[in-house]
């Protein structure tokens, strides 16, 4: 073995490798375009001899291994529990579409944020994610899928931006090696604002997705810790300076939960909060995945839609998530807690 995992390697280590066994040169970009480009898993490179495939087996195994499967929505979303050889434990999650599929990814094992309603921040942090333990994710969950991946959102476990180097290498990667355009990657964080810094610099023009759920610094400091840190003012500077930068729109994610932040004067105080972003700013309510460890609840259909009504009523452009995989703990962190 080489301590190289196979999505770790990229076409010079594996131009390497195969020259340390004897392969003549085009044969590392054979297996570079046949994982990567073509999004095939390496037995089935049938231009590889069945020898030099078993070989490569060895030499680059896989980070993870399959804990658990769960399949729902008549089978069009699926979700893994992953295991790495330290025991570590993480979550990916493949949504098909008609004519194309999203892969939800995990930047971290765990998460030290300490989201009060999210099931990974009430599990605790383990580690980072490496920037091939991400790539493997998209993948597999490819090799899987009759329809090509065209859309990856970190938005699994763990927050991305406190993984920031790990997951801008992923970016790139996606988009270079693996052909994801820039704009169907989706980076989501709860406001780390020297990271959102960071990946304003970033060449590439990802999709930025904040997860405020709340208009105010006190209810949001209850609900996600790190405002204390980086109260709202902050985050939303950081967020325009995002959409100035890169002319992209930015997207919020807010949790609605039931009789805590989904009343009028929440969606009002929101709206004048989301001001001055170039594009506009965009909302996504998400009703809230229960978890065993929180005990507020989902707010139901009609406040939702009354609150997105009122968020475009003062200029705000708003959507409602519809949740897929509830049967099935999709929810980040669900699925790792309830296999614990």
């Amino acid at each position: 073995m080489t301590g190289v995992t196979r999505y770790a390697a990229r076409l010079p280590e594996l131009q390497d490798i195969l020259d340390s066994i004897g392969q003549p040169a085009y044969r590392a970009q054979q297996v570079f375009e046949g994982l990567y480009e073509q999004r095939r898993p390496l037995a089935e490179l049938t231009n590889l001899p069945k020898s030099l495939r078993a070989t490569l087996d060895e030499q680059l195994p896989m980070s993870f291994v399959p804990a658990a499967l769960q399949l729902a929505d008549e089978d069009t979303t699926a979700k893994w529990l992953w295991r790495a050889a330290d025991g570590t434990q993480v979550e990916t999650v493949l949504m098909r579409y008609a004519d194309r599929a999203t892969v939800c990814v995990s930047s971290q094992a765990g998460c030290a944020m300490g989201c009060t309603f999210c099931a990974t921040g009430q599990a605790g942090f383990e580690r980072h994610l490496s920037a091939g333990e991400i790539v493997e994710q998209v993948l597999r969950a490819q090799h899987e899928s009759p329809q090509r991946v065209s859309n990856v959102v970190f938005m699994g476990m763990g927050e991305p931006l406190a993984n920031v180097d790990a997951v801008l290498v992923a970016c790139s990667r996606l988009h270079e090696d693996v052909g994801i355009s820039a704009r169907h990657i989706t980076v989501s964080t709860v406001g780390v604002v020297p990271g959102m810094q960071r990946l304003t610099e970033f060449p590439l023009p990802v999709t930025l997705a904040v997860s405020l759920h709340a208009p105010d610094d006190t209810l949001r400091a209850e609900l996600v810790p790190l405002n204390r840190r980086y109260p709202i003012a902050a985050v939303l500077d950081a967020a325009r300076a995002y959409a100035q930068q890169k002319g992209r729109r930015v997207s919020f994610e807010y949790a609605c939960i039931r009789g805590v932040n989904d009343l009028p004067r929440h969606a009002d105080a929101l709206a004048g909060r989301l001001t001055g972003f170039r594009g506009g700013a965009h909302v996504n309510l998400i009703p809230l995945n229960h978890t065993a460890g929180y005990p507020g609840g989902p707010s139901d259909a009609g406040r939702i839609a009354a609150f997105a009504d009122r968020l475009r009523a003062g200029g705000v452009e708003a959507t409602i998530r519809r949740n897929r995989g509830t049967t099935i703990d999709a929810a980040c962190g669900q699925l790792r807690m309830r296999s614990a």
